[in-house]
């Protein structure tokens, strides 16, 4: 029997195998800092953006086990920026956010579906003003070091969720549709 026969291959084997184990991260940490959630939406044709300030993730999201994966994101409604001071009072008045009653918007996942190309599918319940709405996301999962960044963007409706009653029911002011885009920072354990 040839030792080097045998051991070579076990040690090529052994070699390549070891990125692919150094590679097997879970992502659970979210850096706020360097994380953002914005929308865009139109008023009366022209195109409108904002973003929130405060929002709280949890994540569980290891690559080679997608289907095991949870995400979590909780959004402090009353820190949104539309731009305008006097708007975001506006929006956080009862005909529209009602934070007051209503202080958070919650997104948890229930399947993580991988694309290929380090995209994945992301669905899920979105509660806002009591009112929950299945969602969807694409999200792009973009691995940096010890870290990776997971961008994506969805699309609800706010009659669904009962944002801009009274006077601001009509579409033709301010759209139904509305954009949410997310940027998010992650570590791995």
């Amino acid at each position: 029997m040839d030792i080097k026969r045998i051991a070579m291959p076990l040690l090529l084997g052994g070699l390549l195998a070891a990125p692919l184990a150094a590679q097997a991260v879970e992502y659970t940490a979210i850096q706020q800092d360097k994380s953002n959630i914005a929308f865009g939406y139109k008023q009366m044709g022209v195109g409108m953006q904002g973003h929130f300030k405060k929002f709280s993730a949890q994540l569980s999201f290891d690559p080679a086990k997608p289907a095991a994966a949870k995400a979590q994101l909780d959004v402090n409604l009353a820190s949104i920026d539309t731009g305008s001071a006097e708007a975001n009072e506006q929006v956080a008045d009862k005909d529209w956010f009602n934070t007051k009653q209503y202080p958070n918007a919650r997104f948890v996942s229930s399947a993580i579906k991988p694309l290929g190309g380090n995209r994945f599918q992301v669905d899920g319940k979105l509660t806002i003003k009591g009112r929950t709405q299945p969602v969807s996301a694409v999200a792009t999962m973009t691995p940096q070091g010890n870290a990776a960044t997971f961008d994506g963007a969805f699309a609800i409706k706010r009659a669904d969720f009962a944002i801009g009653e009274g006077d601001w029911k009509d579409f033709g002011t301010v759209a139904n549709e509305i954009q949410i885009k997310f940027h998010l920072l992650a570590r791995a354990k």
